[in-house]
């Protein structure tokens, strides 16, 4: 009977992974097929290189896009992966049993939030207080600090795992050449769960720079080329989401055009981690 059961159990895994295989499949084929064929009719370099975003006037520029993105992103990174991190290594090597105990379901209940309400919460309480300090509340600098925010629990919940995945030999070890606790968890635990932390940074800036609803909410949404933190911005996501409702013919495909760019986006950051992980490896 156990043997049966295993035998099922293996079939069923082996549905589900083959499930998320062509769920894949068919995200990459419906966009490629949609997508590349309205990028050649605009021509690549005005599309990617475009300007101007005037789909009445038959302008598919989306480089401003692209570059509030790539902005909007790069804050969150700063913001939320020095915060992140050192909150993992405190939890998992300097954190009070008792207060652990508060600060884990709270972290995991911000992992919970809808992006809607983060976005809420970016509109009533961040810009505000941005705009008594630069004048400005909704800007490329208020959108990437909301999105450093929304990327804590990713960083935080994988680096502590991989931190406590690692061997206690190795800072055991440590302490007995001599090493402090805090020098112990820095330069033996910490560099042993590089990898972990790298996958945890790397889902953290996937689901940066994909967040679309908390953006559209404070990013300003002008889809013009930034030209400095405190002015307006436009993200891809909040360009397809804005507009995708009421596009129509090449507009519409230009739209999904936009996600192809999007997609290769998520794609090179996958493949930078992957090679990093490969030279660790070797």
């Amino acid at each position: 009977m156990k043997k049966y059961r295993e035998k099922i159990m293996q079939v069923v895994f082996l549905i589900a992974a083959c499930i998320s295989i062509v769920a894949v499949a068919l995200i990459c084929i419906f966009l490629f097929a949609n997508g590349f064929p309205a990028i050649v009719e605009i021509e690549p370099l005005k599309f990617l290189g475009g300007m101007t975003w005037k789909p009445t006037e038959g302008q598919y520029g989306i480089f401003p896009m692209i570059i509030g993105s790539i902005y909007v992103t790069g804050i969150a990174i700063l913001v939320g992966v020095p915060i992140g991190l050192f909150c993992a290594v405190f939890m998992a090597k300097f954190c009070p049993r008792k207060l652990y105990k508060i600060l884990k379901p709270a972290i995991s209940l911000l992992a919970g939030i809808p992006s809607i309400v983060y976005g809420f919460f970016g509109l009533v309480v961040i810009v505000p207080i941005m705009q008594q300090l630069v004048g400005t509340g909704k800007n490329v600098l208020t959108a990437g600090i909301l999105l450093g925010i929304m990327i804590l629990p990713t960083i935080i919940e994988i680096s502590e795992s991989s931190l406590r995945a690692v061997p206690q030999s190795y800072y055991e070890g440590s302490l007995a050449l001599g090493a402090t606790h805090e020098r112990s968890v820095y330069f033996a635990t910490l560099p042993a769960a590089k990898s972990g932390i790298m996958a945890g940074i790397i889902l953290g800036i996937g689901r940066a720079i994909g967040e679309t609803m908390a953006v559209v909410m404070i990013a300003g949404n002008q889809p013009v080329l930034p030209k400095s933190l405190f002015a307006g911005v436009r993200t891809m996501t909040a360009n397809i989401v804005m507009e995708m409702g009421y596009a129509e013919g090449l507009h519409r495909d230009a739209l999904i055009a936009t996600g192809v760019v999007l997609f290769v986006f998520i794609l090179l950051i996958n493949v930078c981690f992957s090679l990093v992980k490969r030279k660790e490896q070797s």
